[in-house]
């Protein structure tokens, strides 16, 4: 049985604070309330009835030709598969790479302890490769670019055609194995969706009643939004456009893969609308769609889907309970197949999970290298991130992770060897 939770009073505060900010902010908040679940009807049955053929693919070399409506539905859908991006050869020798370092690493940590398969490795010479891949970058910088600025004003140390490394883990998921670790989550902020006051300006028009007019690529509010108000470890301090994988073997759907809901714009509202509103009918009710069985409530300090850990809240974890609309257990679409080379990229507050099964009978290996601009947060991390590189060491925002002792098989200056790689892993350039 799940404990309750002790929620503290001053989240009350929080949403009467919220709300104060709209005039007659019961009734807009109502309509635009109502007025999302008649769409989540609508658009949760199209997602389920459509699988994974809904998620938008494209060839890495078709990237400049899509057009305006093409890029509209993959800025809706929050998710797309972009094939060969690097050579399948290329990607499939990198998960060779990885597991011979594995073999000379015994001490490496990693997840699950008795049968290891994400690895808490950061620096091997296949990743470092990998993020400094010119291909891998150009489609960083296509995702940052998806984004916008409302007041159409260059923004100071922004620049979106510049694309920075972060450096995360990799994993070889073995065949059979039950992955219960990953159920549907939003990661980059818990509570501070709405306790971060830039986080709450990125928000602004679903809090004030006009979730349509929501923009999830506008950069204003979320560039220096605190993803991470009570430092919890191993929370990416950077603003990631979009988190992603590299995949260095074939898979498909029930092999383990990534599994998203593809409407961004609906799940921000839902989100960030549902602690707002309570049902009047048990949740469990065949009833508990119908949005005559919901009403605003401010009254309360819960915030649906947040869970405490340590001192603070992890992120946003959606449930099929406590987020009924979204239907989850039919919307939470499988990701097509992909091959050695793909590249999978899901927007930075899509709602994903990872398949409990995997039904295949070989490995499946990813990367996680996400698209990450150019923005002066980002660029002082990445500075701060360089040090760790060039000494072997763990990532800041990984520095509680592994042992501290060295390994073999680590990527060293010298690998990185074009302009753009090097910048955007925060090493000098020589100037000819």
């Amino acid at each position: 049985m799940v404990s309750p939770i002790n929620w503290p009073e001053r989240f009350a505060d929080l949403k009467r604070e919220i709300v104060a900010a709209t005039p007659d902010y019961e009734r807009r908040l109502t309509e635009s309330w109502n007025d999302l679940l008649q769409e989540l009807d609508e658009r949760t049955t199209e997602i389920a009835d459509e699988g994974p053929n809904y998620i938008p693919q494209v060839h890495f070399q078709y990237l400049d030709t899509l057009v305006p409506e093409q890029l509209d539905d993959i800025r809706r859908k929050g998710s797309i598969i972009i094939h060969g991006v690097v050579e399948e050869g290329e990607a499939a020798s990198w998960k060779t790479a990885l597991e011979d370092v594995i073999k000379a690493n015994p001490h490496v940590e990693g997840f699950p302890e008795q049968d290891k398969q994400l690895f808490f490795l950061y620096w091997t010479r296949a990743q470092v490769q990998a993020r400094a891949h010119p291909n891998v970058l150009k489609v960083s910088t296509w995702l940052n670019n998806l984004y916008r600025a409302k007041t159409g004003k260059k923004k100071e140390g922004v620049d979106l055609d510049v694309p920075l490394v972060y450096a995360d883990r990799f994993r070889i998921r073995h065949p059979g194995v039950q992955w219960d670790v990953h159920p549907p989550r939003i990661d980059g902020g818990s509570i501070e969706r709405w306790e971060d006051n830039n986080f709450r300006r990125y928000f602004a028009d679903i809090l004030g009643g006009n979730w349509r007019q929501h923009d999830p690529y506008e950069l204003e509010g979320r560039l220096d939004a605190h993803a991470s108000l009570c430092g919890r470890p191993g929370q990416a301090t950077v603003f990631r456009t979009f988190q992603g994988w590299l995949a260095m073997s074939e898979t498909a759907p029930t092999q383990g893969t990534l599994k998203v809901f593809p409407d961004v714009p609906l799940s921000n509202a839902y989100t960030i609308l549902r602690p707002f509103f309570r049902p009047t009918v048990p949740l469990d009710s065949k009833d508990i769609l119908d949005p005559k069985n919901w009403v605003f409530d401010i009254s309360t300090p819960d915030f649906p889907g947040i869970q405490p850990q340590d001192s603070g809240w992890v992120d946003l974890r959606p449930t099929p309970d406590l987020y009924p609309h979204l239907r989850l257990h039919n919307t939470m679409t499988s990701v097509p197949k992909v091959n050695p080379g793909d590249l999978i990229f899901w927007h930075c507050d899509v709602v994903h999970s990872v398949e409990q099964e995997h039904t295949g009978s070989r490995d499946f290996a990813v990367m996680y290298i996400p698209a990450v601009p150019q923005t002066p947060q980002n660029t002082a991390y990445v500075k701060r991130q360089a040090e760790t590189f060039l000494a072997g060491t763990n990532p800041p925002d990984f520095a509680s992770n592994g042992t501290g002792l060295s390994y073999i098989g680590l990527g060293v200056d010298a690998d990185i060897i074009q302009p753009i790689s090097r910048i955007a892993m925060g090493l000098p350039v020589a100037v000819a």
